[in-house]
């Protein structure tokens, strides 16, 4: 028995574990790869749309796959070779390279920012949208503006305390 990428040293100390040593050690690795710090040190560079590779659990091997949804701890991806669907937690994603990373002169020019939506881009009653913490799109309608704040309301019975710079306006097709 041989695993891809590991040494193969520590494939027969593994070996010559008891089943009782194995387990421990499993539920140390599993609860170091539950570190949220090890989560956000791959999220951080990670964003909807972005090829990454991806471990495949079944044989170790490595494939490439798009981003599509993030969760707190697992991430969605759509292969690109077989086009299926993986939902894997962030230990098995590659670390994506930093984009400030880039080299200077192959980095084309950044384009400039847009800017920031304000209190006066927004009135009552106008419909937006709006990330919550978990990257789920809310929709909802402005019930009022304070001055830093607005509050929307996305009609299941819940009101939400949004940054303006957070906001983007919503048009009904």
């Amino acid at each position: 028995m041989s695993a891809p990428g590991i040494d193969a040293r520590v494939l027969e100390a593994l070996q010559q574990a008891s089943s009782l040593e194995l387990y421990q050690l499993s539920t140390v690795i599993e609860r170091l790869l539950a570190d949220p710090r090890r989560i956000l040190a791959v999220r951080k560079d990670l964003h909807l749309g972005q090829t990454v590779r991806f471990v495949d659990w079944r044989d170790g091997s490595l494939r490439e796959g798009k981003v599509v949804a993030m969760r707190d701890t697992q991430v969605t991806l759509h292969e690109l070779r077989e086009r299926r669907e993986w939902k894997l937690p962030y230990a098995a994603i590659e670390p994506p390279q930093p984009d400030r990373a880039v080299h200077p002169l192959a980095a084309e020019p950044e384009p400039p920012q847009a800017p920031q939506p304000t209190r006066d881009d927004f009135r009552r009653g106008e419909k937006v949208a709006f990330e919550d913490k978990y990257l789920q799109t809310v929709v909802g309608t402005i019930v009022r503006i304070n001055s830093r704040t607005a509050t929307i309301d996305p009609g299941d019975g819940t009101l939400w305390r949004v940054g303006f710079a957070l906001l983007r306006h919503v048009l009904d097709v």
